[in-house]
């Protein structure tokens, strides 16, 4: 028994939803990726005591990602930050 030729208008979908999928996921390494930077530049001293809660359930969020995940989120923001700072030196 041979499977059937694959619908195009099937296949048309699916390609169009792996495409979303890898676009928002380039969205969240590099939120990720800013937060991270931005979490390890930050002085707990320096937040209002109303913002510790969040910190929090963003430093535990980001401690729970996989390693390889997180190493690939900061090398996407790393060119972003280190113009930021070139920009910041000047």
């Amino acid at each position: 028994m041979t499977a059937a030729a694959p619908n195009p208008n099937e296949v048309a979908m699916l390609r169009a939803e792996v495409e979303m999928l890898m676009t928002e996921r380039q969205v969240l390494l590099t939120t990720v990726g800013a937060a991270s930077v931005f979490v390890a530049n930050l002085h707990a001293e320096d937040l209002p005591e109303d913002a510790y809660a969040a910190g929090d359930v963003l430093a535990d969020a980001l401690n729970k990602l996989p390693e390889e995940t997180l190493r690939e989120a900061l090398e996407l923001v790393r060119p972003l930050v280190l113009k930021d700072m070139e920009d910041a030196a000047d």
